[in-house]
């Protein structure tokens, strides 16, 4: 199908009413950003569980990108969006053409084998591994979160390329994809436990144990976890690894460890705090401002 993208910038109030409105018109989808993304202004923000949601009125210019079919006329479009929701005139917008591409190939090409440590590969299922020897996890990118090419994942693997043991219990808090515990279980664990709230991540994390031959236990957050493991690892956001401080220090063992990733450095501190009554943590990882934290639990 051919496509068309509208871009156009207003205000946030009248972009938020105005994009609700498009997609009722008949857009295909609607992106919106900060008009000063790139510049010395840009006012970034960050959506996390427990915080209150972001407010766009912090960007006092936003910047739509409206994808549209081809044969829609981008004029009437706009128009009734902009009557619909009581604009006094239609917004000055560009008609860009979208290139007819092949986006399967296109998505492939930025997905390429990543090193995570001299033993350690995430490699995508249509490329030969580099290193033939190594550990090499078959991942593609999916609906769930990580694909080992984020800094926040790269520090929990190599975290746990450091710290696994035979035979070790490991949980992974917020699977996601299942990288992590997959990675524990090929790095030698002896058990592996993937939690995630999401339905879909649970699943997509069970088929990627299964093409990795990797026997694991993926399951809902809201099922009994009768657990205490010798690894705990949690790749989240700051705002829940604070909520689940007494969650993941009852999961556990006496003198096991703990890796809390996802965490902004400037987060470390009061994320590290909300853990203190169990865990003394040590120096973290960093990378690109990311921080993984890591403790031992008393």
């Amino acid at each position: 199908m051919a496509l068309t993208s509208l871009v156009l910038e207003l205000d946030a109030g009248d972009a938020m009413a105005l994009s609700e409105a498009l997609l009722e018109a008949g857009a295909l989808s609607v992106s919106a950003e900060d008009a000063q993304a790139g510049a010395p202004d840009e006012v970034p923000m960050y959506d996390e569980f427990g915080s209150e949601l972001p407010d766009p009125s912090c960007w006092p210019l936003m910047r739509l990108r409206v994808l549209v079919d081809a044969a829609t006329r981008p004029a009437d479009l706009l128009a009734s969006a902009a009557g619909a929701c009581s604009l006094s005139a239609v917004p000055d917008h560009i008609v860009e053409p979208v290139e007819d591409a092949d986006w399967v190939r296109r998505t492939q090409a930025q997905f390429a084998p990543i090193e995570i440590s001299p033993r350690l590969w995430i490699v995508p299922s249509w490329h030969r591994p580099p290193k033939s020897d190594a550990i090499n996890i078959e991942l593609d990118p999916g609906i769930a979160f990580g694909t080992g090419s984020h800094p926040t994942t790269k520090l929990c693997l190599r975290w746990l390329d450091t710290h696994v043991r035979a035979g070790d219990c490991v949980l992974d808090y917020g699977c996601g994809s299942g990288i992590l515990a997959i990675a524990a279980a090929r790095l030698g664990a002896g058990r592996i436990v993937g939690v995630d709230i999401d339905s879909a991540a649970v699943e997509a994390a069970r088929k990627n144990a299964r093409r990795n031959g990797v026997s694991g236990d993926f399951r809902d957050a809201a099922a009994a976890l009768p657990l205490q493991a010798d690894l705990v690892v949690a790749n989240i956001l700051s705002n829940p690894l604070k909520v689940l401080a007494p969650v993941l220090a009852a999961h556990a063992r006496p003198g096991g460890r703990i890796a809390l990733s996802g965490v902004l450095t400037p987060q470390a501190g009061e994320v590290a705090a909300a853990y203190a009554p169990w865990f003394d943590f040590g120096t973290g990882a960093e990378e690109e401002g990311w921080i993984c934290l890591s403790g031992r639990r008393r």
